[in-house]
């Protein structure tokens, strides 16, 4: 009961896609719409796979200066398996608010802020943890350091000297150190002090009065009074009596000189109406982050400026009355929400009951196949994570044509920290190609759903087909689809279906399968020595060129034809003889063609020994 409560402040995981991972926000409010249904507000956490490759090389940058910082050996000790996996348990904070359905919860989880003296390797031996150390700005693409982070460490640590002994000097310089402004065993009474210090509230009163600015924002007497009230009066008053020695006469004529009294004024007059909506708009958006305050809503104010009036507002009626009206409306949202656990079966998840019509090899074929025809997508395939081939649930994952598959466990994994157990780039993390595992065509299974990375076998191989095989293409052309399968070769072929219909479609043979004509092959030596002692006869040379005939086609279409000087045309043009078939020209130019064509199918009736011997001669 108490793991489905959910409360504001709480770190939960959100699903907003059935393959992606799942989100983690945390709780705002919890608001009831008016059909009924319970919205949460919530601040967006990012991981890495969320954020550009330039915002990465960043963050590893700030983790290894952190790293210099800490001193700690840890993450240079730490396996590359672990580190591969500490990167998931990372995530940046955000500014970001949004509203989303409460049914969308899918657990808690823990988010903390980085903290120095905690060993990473924690995180990991903790399930659904994580950290943070630094700011996302989803709308800028920026990455900012988290300034609320903990200072805790030798070096936020306070040097303390040594204890003087008796009668020890001090060889610091005390003037440099400190400075004394108030001196409590002075002459004057307490009653003495309060009556002065009543008169100079009078006489900021009275130099209100006389300024126009402040006669604008104090129209009234007692505004004045307030204003001059204040602590700037006070302190202005009390250094006054201690600048004269504590003598009340010379006091009261520093209070008003020459020129008029003096007119003191703190930041809560300094700032006009319109300054102090933006402060409290601010407020609401960014909290007690003053630099954010300074930078987006109030640049023209000093940093000093505005958390000095984020203190003096505070103690006013303004804030009281925010602070009540916010604690209306907490007691008025709801408090916390019961979200059940969610049982509906993920769309991802593959079936061991995959219909025959859905398989490549069954549609069309009318017949009953045998038991267990049926095959599941990438039966046979392992886990593209921890490559175990057994698991009593699989997940598809990954792109549709890769047909890769995740084991129970490592889909949980990817679900709640957006990424693989297994590295996917290291040589020493990934194992080999498993040959239990191959794929229906022999071929090692990708081992990861990127195609960048892809277990090659280092040994050729060939396929050798069965008398069967090749009678079956020819006979189930209309199931197999030769040419579909050939535009998609990722689509799985239902060989069991195949053969039921190939053994249904063959005449009646023997019940004995006819043997395999065994055939001998020589070893690669006994070749070698042939063909060193059988050298390929020397080609003969080219002949020149306009000194004889091209003999390389055999008919004398192709053969380029013959000019008056024996030189064949650039174009194959004849000539005017040949055009108009002149015996002259026929006598000249295609008689050495017909020549060559009668020799060329005499030669083809000779005997193969004889004009091998020929060949021998020759070399």
């Amino acid at each position: 009961m108490a793991a489905n409560m959910y409360r504001v402040g709480d770190y939960v995981y959100f699903e907003n896609s059935s393959s992606n991972p799942l989100l983690i926000r945390r709780i705002e409010e919890l608001n009831k719409t008016a059909n009924g249904n319970v919205e949460a507000k919530v601040v967006c956490f990012y991981r890495r796979r969320d954020i550009s490759s330039t915002l990465i090389a960043l963050a590893d940058k700030h983790a290894r200066e952190l790293e210099e910082e800490m001193e700690n050996p840890e993450m240079v000790d730490l396996p590359e398996k672990q580190k591969h996996q500490l990167r998931h348990r990372e995530l940046f904070l955000s500014r970001q608010l949004e509203s989303l359905p409460a049914t969308h919860i899918r657990g808690k989880c823990c988010v903390t802020l980085l903290n120095e003296t905690e060993a990473l390797k924690s995180y990991l031996d903790r399930e659904d943890a994580f950290f943070y150390s630094l700011v996302y700005d989803p709308q800028q693409k920026t990455l900012l350091a988290d300034k609320g982070e903990i200072r805790v460490g030798n070096k936020y640590q306070a040097d303390i000297t040594d204890l003087l002994q008796e009668g020890e000097n001090d060889g610091r310089e005390l003037e440099k150190l400190e400075e004394k402004v108030w001196d409590p065993n002075s002459s004057l009474t307490e009653k003495q002090i309060d009556q002065f210090l009543v008169v100079a509230r009078s006489v900021g009163t009275f130099a209100r009065a006389l300024d126009c600015s402040s006669s604008v924002r104090q129209p009234s007497l007692h505004m004045s009074a307030a204003a001059a009230s204040r602590d700037i009066t006070l302190f202005h008053a009390m250094d006054t009596l201690h600048a004269t020695g504590y003598d009340m006469t010379r006091a009261i004529a520093a209070l008003v000189p020459q020129g008029g009294p003096v007119l003191c004024r703190d930041e809560m007059e300094e700032w006009s109406a319109s300054e102090a909506n933006l402060f409290e708009e601010a407020l609401e958006k960014y909290g007690k982050d003053f630099t954010d305050i300074q930078q987006d809503f109030l640049p023209w104010k000093s940093l000093t400026s505005i958390i000095e009036y984020y203190y003096m507002w505070k103690t006013t009626d303004r804030y009281v009355q925010q602070k009540r009206l916010k604690a209306a409306e907490a007691e008025s949202k709801l408090k916390q929400v019961y979200i059940p656990n969610y049982n509906k079966p993920n769309p991802n998840q593959l079936s061991n009951n995959v219909k025959t019509t859905l398989v490549n090899g069954a549609a069309g074929a009318g017949t009953p196949g045998a038991p267990g025809s049926a095959q599941t997508p990438g039966l046979g395939r392992a886990c593209e994570s921890c490559y175990t081939s057994s698991s009593y649930q699989w997940y598809s994952w990954g792109p549709p044509n890769m047909q890769c598959r995740l084991c129970a466990s490592c889909w949980t994994y990817w679900k709640k920290y957006g990424g693989l157990k297994m590295p996917t780039r290291l040589d020493g993390e990934r194992p080999g190609p498993n040959r239990n595992n191959m794929s229906p065509h022999s071929l090692p299974p990708r081992h990861s759903g990127s195609p960048k990375f892809a277990v090659k076998t280092r040994q050729a191989f060939y396929l050798q087909t069965t008398g069967l095989t090749r009678m079956a293409r020819r006979l189930c052309q209309d199931i197999i689809k030769p040419r579909y399968l050939a535009r998609h070769p990722y689509l799985p072929v239902n060989t069991a279906a195949i053969k039921a219909e190939c053994a249904l479609r063959l005449p009646d043979r023997p019940k004995k399968p006819l043997p395999l004509k065994p055939v001998e092959r020589k070893p690669l030596e006994s070749v070698v020595r042939y063909l060193e002692a059988h050298p390929r006869p020397a080609k003969p040379d080219p002949p020149a060129r306009g000194g004889t005939i091209s003999t390389g086609s055999l008919t004398p279409i192709k053969s380029s034809p013959i000019l008056n000087n024996g030189s064949p045309t650039i174009l194959g043009k004849r000539t005017y003889e040949q055009h108009n078939g002149l015996d002259s020209s026929k006598s000249k130019a295609l008689t050495p063609q017909w020549d060559i064509m009668a020799k060329r199918v005499s030669e083809v009736g000779r005997p193969l020994a004889s004009r091998q011997d020929e060949v021998h001669e020759l070399d």
